[in-house]
């Protein structure tokens, strides 16, 4: 039976905490899932594996918010070790039914307990009328074996309801290695019935031999499915992380249930992102949260007693084919103080001392001049450099840690904005309008510069130093 006690690591040191994020309160933390609204509250619940900080028997970490900036922790949601989820409680989503709160995630089972390649998995439910206490449907598995031409893995579902029914897409690789998407349908969140898969992979190479974390959803006549490939060959500058996230943009025929769509597409350009999850708010906005580390990364943050990070919560839009993030609006919330007002300056370069590690930056350029902005560490150890060429359309992000640029193109007419959040061990950066995103882990005590250069004095800066509680 599970054990619903657990003995958190100490946090021995505070120097890459972050303070405006979403982080597990000790032990290792990754995927976002069971992101909704429910009786006046944001949810969002994550991976996490509260007695290490490495990877370990999955639990559901939770925290909520009226605002989706000010959070507040909530106790773990879903524990391991029932007979259907023995070995974690992996990915899923969650949706409201007939005022309850509804969890669907994946058991793990392990044949062979010395093998971790031994597994199998199934899809479960959970359930909970005040949205924070939970308890497991006396049916499960909903879900209790992949379909016959599937690999073990089959993982993650992702709920929706339309015209009457519940649909699931569920992250899996077939029997001949390669990775896809499947679907099911359902009329009570019970009984499900497999509709097959909507995409597959191309190749490995070129598309990966598995798809983690599936979200399909619509947005501005678009359809549109974002997932996690693992095993995509690295393409000279495309494709370096360990593992990617992107989308492909299509169409999704409703008879056939399958997606006829465009090009894999890398929805961040940072080091750090992985396994998104979105929802629409009650205003009508897609949001997603992503996880703000990568599968075998350096987390100088071990040492301290934790590990892990969610990104600030984006806002999903879409313009000329590209599915763009920005931040959420509510992010002006955190707002303190302005430390930097800089409009049309004499010179060219601007450097900038920070008296905090938590800081927003806004700068808007003329889009016919090359920019570049870095973050130095009071030693002048370049962290971040990002690079903008107005002739080409690149950006490009050097880190300090990675010899090998990122690189993306943006198409730029008239301005172009650079938006800029920090916070202690983080950055995350968005380029024209989120046209490009990096999205970084940054592990470094000293005090941090900004420098801004500019082919031109046409532009302006504002710096807002963040403040508020968590």
């Amino acid at each position: 039976m599970k054990n619903e006690t657990v003995n958190y690591p100490e946090i021995t040191n505070e120097r890459y905490r972050l303070n405006y994020h979403i982080t597990a309160p000790a032990g290792w933390m990754n995927d976002p899932n069971g992101f909704c609204f429910y009786k006046g509250y944001y949810h969002i619940f994550y991976q996490h594996h509260p007695e290490s900080v490495e990877w370990g028997p999955m639990h559901w970490g939770h925290s909520r918010s009226k605002d989706l900036v000010n959070w507040e922790r909530l106790p773990i949601a879903l524990f391991p070790g029932d007979k259907e989820d023995k070995d974690g409680c992996f990915s899923g989503s969650a949706i409201v039914k007939d005022d309850r709160l509804y969890l669907i995630y994946t058991g793990h089972n392990l044949k062979d307990e010395n093998d971790p390649d031994s597994y199998w998995q199934n899809q479960n439910l959970a359930f909970s009328d005040d949205g924070i206490n939970f308890q497991k449907y006396a049916g499960n598995p909903v879900i209790s074996i992949p379909p016959a031409d599937n690999a073990a893995d089959f993982r993650d579902p992702k709920i929706w309801y339309k015209n009457g029914k519940y649909y699931i897409v569920i992250g899996s690789k077939n029997e001949v290695g390669l990775g896809r998407v499947i679907m099911y349908s359902s009329e009570n969140l019970e009984q499900w019935d497999y509709l097959g898969p909507i995409a597959t992979a191309k190749s490995v190479d070129s598309e990966g031999f598995v798809w983690e974390c599936p979200d399909l959803f619509e947005i501005e006549g678009q359809d549109v499915l974002i997932m996690s490939p693992q095993g995509i060959k690295a393409d000279e500058l495309k494709y370096r992380n360990f593992f990617q996230t992107g989308y492909l943009i299509g169409k999704f025929d409703e008879d056939t249930h399958t997606l006829s769509h465009g090009e894999f597409t890398e929805l961040d350009f940072g080091h750090d992102f992985y396994a998104t999850q979105s929802m629409l708010t009650p205003d009508g906005r897609r949001i997603a949260f992503g996880w703000m580390d990568m599968w075998e990364s350096p987390m100088p943050e071990q040492q301290d007693g934790w590990a892990g990070a969610l990104t600030f919560p984006r806002e999903l839009k879409m313009k000329a084919g590209k599915l763009l993030m920005t931040p959420v609006k509510e992010i002006e919330k955190l707002r303190k103080k302005v430390l930097l007002d800089v409009v049309n300056p004499e010179q060219n370069t601007i450097s900038f001392k920070a008296p905090t590690k938590s800081f927003e930056y806004l700068a808007n350029f003329d889009g016919k001049n090359d920019v570049v902005v870095k973050v130095q560490d009071s030693e002048r150890k370049l962290l971040l450099e990002l690079n903008y060429r107005s002739e080409t359309g690149k950006v490009t992000l050097q880190k300090y840690n990675d010899d090998l640029l990122r690189e993306t193109n943006i198409t730029v007419s008239g301005q172009m904005d650079i938006h800029l959040l920090m916070d202690n061990s983080s950055a995350e950066l968005f380029v024209n309008n989120g046209e490009a995103c990096f999205s970084e882990r940054i592990y470094d005590e000293k005090e941090l510069t900004i420098e801004t250069s500019s082919g031109s004095t046409n532009y302006d800066i504002k710096i807002y130093e963040l403040g508020g509680e968590m």
